[in-house]
């Protein structure tokens, strides 16, 4: 007797899981088989008891904020599993009501007829390194954001008043050498850190500040994680 084949769409969230059945063949019934709990256990009893007659699974979800641990553990069941770009997923014109249901019966629907894009899904040892790029990216941005804080302070206690609009930086760099001119060389403030020395993002003056940031990938398969990440 030929096995079946059924697609699952699965509308992924930090606590719950919508679940969606497409059945085999494109006349095939799409079914909502309800809400489950976004545990391990319980992920294992429905993998069980959705190819209990032997039917073949073929999963699916979008990428997310939950990450890959959902790919990995239905691979790890022997679980055949895509991850789908949100983004190249087919959309109706006009079509804005969006549910938890309605996600997965459309993720089970798509993934039946092919028209999903998978992602590249990293292992555990290139989602860390990711997830550890992504917070030093986040902590040099907070730390660019505070000494410019400081330097606005500095010219304003020069007595200066800080002009605002995006021409405003570009005049302001050029103004700080005359400043520092008049100074001496201990009286060096976050200013001049912020503006010039720390560097501004869109003149690329910021590499000292990167690399004080910077890891160093331990092989080339690492450079477009942290390229990218």
């Amino acid at each position: 007797m030929k096995s079946s084949t059924s697609c699952v769409g699965l509308d992924v969230h930090k606590s719950t899981i919508s679940v969606a059945i497409a059945e085999d063949g494109r006349s095939g019934d799409i079914r909502n088989y309800g809400v489950i709990e976004n545990r391990a256990d319980i992920l294992v009893k429905l993998v069980g008891r959705l190819g209990r007659h032997g039917q073949r699974l073929h999963f699916c979800y979008e990428a997310g904020p939950c990450g890959y641990g959902l790919h990995r553990l239905l691979s790890g069941l022997g679980q055949d599993c895509t991850v789908v770009a949100p983004s190249l997923i087919p959309k109706k014109a006009g079509d804005r009501v969006k549910t938890n249901r309605r996600d997965a019966a459309m993720l089970a629907r798509l993934h039946r007829a092919g028209e999903l894009t998978a992602v590249w899904v990293p292992d555990a040892a290139h989602e860390a390194m990711r997830d550890l790029v992504r917070a030093r990216a986040t902590a040099a941005r907070v730390q660019l954001v505070r000494r410019a804080g400081d330097g606005r302070a500095g010219v304003g206690r020069d007595g200066v008043h800080q002009e605002s609009g995006s021409s405003a930086g570009r005049r302001r760099r050029l103004w700080l050498p005359d400043r520092n001119a008049c100074r001496s060389s201990g009286q060096a403030t976050a200013v001049d850190r912020a503006f010039l020395g720390g560097g501004h993002p869109r003149t690329g003056d910021n590499a000292d500040h990167q690399r004080s940031l910077g890891i160093t990938p331990p092989d080339r398969s690492w450079h477009s994680v942290h390229r990218q990440g």
